[in-house]
């Protein structure tokens, strides 16, 4: 019996349920154009582990592929953003393009670290596990507020930054699915957008740091020892030397220890960095209504960004120019630029036009022409019908008057004596088949 194949994907209830929730969530392509170095390969393999879950983080460039390719096939597969770094003279850039009709905003990557160089300068080493499998939440700071003094390409890259990760919604979203912020940051002094990605953490409030080492149990640095996650007292004299004060200091106290309060106080902060959880949150004992400390831990990658240019449309089918860094026009030349780009997009869309009414007219011919086959078929079948049934009458009585006339000839030729002989002499005789003779040899 023959193995049977398993085509289903059986999915439980809650991860139905997410899919079903980032239907709507904006899809992003991130890859590299041209000829790029192994630095900026990784930068783009860690900015699709910041997009997660909502890019493709398994896509693979090919040498022969082009940004049109990309570009084409993008819209087909429900993305919005394409996010294209590549390698000029000067420095790395990037374009964010959305898709499908643009606007597309070109940047110069002025500065950049990676994950792994994040991750090797901090202090705690963080493991890479659960927090990518919800989206981030996006933070815009030191951006200027509306107004008419503000410059008019600021809004755009508000808006373009935030359109790359899903709307907030307060009402529907669960708190223990904001497990990571992207924070980008204006920088008015500069000119430029500071790019950076944080985990989420909560830490214990009132509680000093010690006691939650000892609550906790010491980070692992290695899991070739497995005592590496115990405290190690041994040269302690008294666990109040490890809890109350630092090693080999004397506390503010008269006997040499500070007390639990001031050590509390000292590792947990103000009342400010202190918030009562709305629900359950991820880890232990982070119940609905306790008071915990909300920490970001950077973990990568980080860059800084200069916008140089928003254009219009997309790679290769550009617009006007809405904003650029370092070519101002006049207002006659903007007017020039806007009136040949206009000139531009109706003879483009004359020619989509006429291409659809040839398309038409076309398919129109075709079904004509069908037609008419069908039509002839009809005919020659409908002769080829009329000719059989002429046929048929005609032989009908051609087969009557061959009957009475082979009737009248048997009359005849039974009279005449040694006819039937004569028949049967000019009929050939038929011989038997050869035997074919088989000739034994000697053995």
């Amino acid at each position: 019996m023959a193995r049977r194949r398993k085509n289903r994907t059986h999915l439980k209830s809650a991860g139905v349920a997410a899919r079903h929730a980032n239907d709507g969530a904006p899809k992003s392509f991130i890859i590299k154009h041209g000829q790029v170095g192994s630095s900026v390969t990784q930068l783009v393999r860690d900015l699709r582990k910041v997009m997660e879950p909502n890019t493709a983080s398994r896509l693979k460039e090919r040498n022969r592929n082009k940004l049109k390719d990309y570009l084409t096939m993008a819209p087909t597969l429900g993305v919005t953003h394409l996010l294209a770094l590549t390698v000029t003279d000067v420095a790395p850039s990037l374009r964010m393009v959305r898709l499908p009709a643009g606007p597309t905003l070109s940047f110069r990557v002025e500065r950049y670290s990676l994950m792994k160089d994040i991750l090797k300068t901090s202090r705690s080493s963080r493991s890479m596990g659960m927090e990518y499998l919800t989206a981030p939440l996006v933070v815009l700071a030191s951006f200027p507020p509306p107004s008419p003094e503000t410059p008019p390409h600021i809004p755009l890259l508000m808006k373009s930054f935030q359109s790359l990760f899903p709307p907030l919604s307060p009402n529907s979203m669960s708190l223990s699915n904001c497990r990571r912020i992207v924070l980008i940051a204006y920088n008015p002094d500069k000119g430029t957008v500071d790019f950076r990605h944080y985990v989420i953490t909560v830490k214990p409030y009132g509680i000093s740091k010690r006691v939650r080492r000892v609550l906790e149990g010491a980070p692992k640095k290695s899991s070739a020892n497995p005592s590496s996650g115990f405290l190690d007292l041994g040269n302690e004299k008294d666990v109040a030397d490890f809890l109350l004060r630092k090693r080999g200091e004397a506390g503010p106290g008269s006997d040499g220890y500070e007390s639990a309060a001031s050590s509390a106080s000292s590792a947990a902060g103000d009342d400010g960095d202190a918030v009562s959880l709305a629900d359950d949150y991820v880890g232990r004992n982070n119940k609905k209504g306790q008071k915990k400390a909300v920490r970001l831990s950077e973990v990568g990658p980080r860059m800084e960004l200069r916008l140089i240019k928003i254009s219009e449309g997309v790679p290769g089918r550009d617009g006007a120019v809405l904003y650029h860094e370092f070519v101002k026009k006049s207002k006659a030349e903007a007017a020039a630029l806007k009136a040949s780009h206009v000139a531009k997009e109706r003879l483009r869309k004359q020619r989509r036009e006429e291409q659809d009414r040839n398309v038409q007219r076309k398919k129109a011919e075709k079904e004509q022409g069908s037609r008419k086959n069908q039509e002839d078929s009809d005919e020659e079948a409908s002769d080829a019908e009329a000719d059989e049934s002429g046929q048929e009458a005609y032989d009908e009585w051609d087969e009557d008057e061959e009957i009475s006339e082979v009737g009248g000839s048997d009359d005849e030729h039974s009279d005449e004596p040694g006819s039937d002989e004569e028949e049967s002499e000019d009929e050939p005789e038929e011989r038997p088949p050869t035997k074919k003779v088989r000739i034994r040899g000697k053995r």
